[in-house]
């Protein structure tokens, strides 16, 4: 995964400044809005397996802010891991901002349907929001959940890539699945999910870069 660690300046990066303000554009001239609407209507009328609804409102909640804000405390109260604990908070602080704000500029509803699935003891968390935003105060895109996940796996798979080559990439099923969990708890439209995704790789990139996060495994070495 060492290329998924780029420059500001990078052709990488370019291309994911110009994917995500595609994707916005067609969200917010609502160009998608029959896809997504078609999506959401069939999720919404097959959430009646109590297994499922479980494990996915699971999964939903593990990409809160709180939850992955906890992990890398954790991470950097470890000498060894402080680089990758330094590198997430910066990340999930940043990314939360900043789907909150765009969120807001978007103003995009989310979906008009009540989930109906297994009962689950803690309510289902909505995402992120934007402090001192008129307008879309709790919208829908860009998930706040799918970028973080997605910065999640890019940043903990990078980590392990010098380790794990190959495995490394499996880590990148958290970030589908928590994408997939959101539009299945009836939180957010595919677009919103895709949206979220292209952000937190975008951020997670460059920040990773800046944060030197390479250097744990110069560290590893000596």
């Amino acid at each position: 995964m060492q290329n998924w660690i780029f420059d500001i300046r990078s052709r990488s990066f370019v291309l994911l400044v110009f994917s995500f303000l595609i994707l916005s554009m067609l969200v917010y001239f609502q160009i998608t809005e029959s896809f997504d609407q078609s999506v959401i209507s069939f999720v919404a009328n097959n959430d009646d397996n109590p297994t499922l609804d479980i494990t996915m409102q699971i999964i939903t909640e593990s990409g809160d802010a709180l939850w992955m804000l906890g992990f890398g405390i954790l991470m950097l109260l470890i000498k060894k891991t402080r680089r990758i604990g330094i590198t997430l908070m910066i990340l999930i602080v940043l990314s939360t901002l900043l789907t909150g704000y765009i969120k807001c500029g978007v103003d995009r509803d989310r979906p008009d349907f009540e989930y109906v699935g297994t009962p689950f003891p803690v309510e289902i968390s909505h995402d992120t929001f934007a402090l001192f935003c008129e307008g879309g105060y709790n919208a829908s895109y860009p998930s706040g959940h799918a970028a973080r996940a997605i910065i999640f796996g890019i940043v903990l798979g990078f980590a392990l890539s010098e380790r794990f080559p190959r495995g490394c990439y499996l880590l990148l099923l958290y970030p589908l699945l928590v994408s997939i969990s959101r539009v299945y708890v009836l939180q957010h439209f595919p677009m919103d999910v895709i949206g979220g995704t292209v952000l937190g790789i975008m951020l997670a990139g460059v920040m990773a870069k800046r944060t030197k996060l390479y250097k744990i495994f110069e560290k590893s070495k000596t």
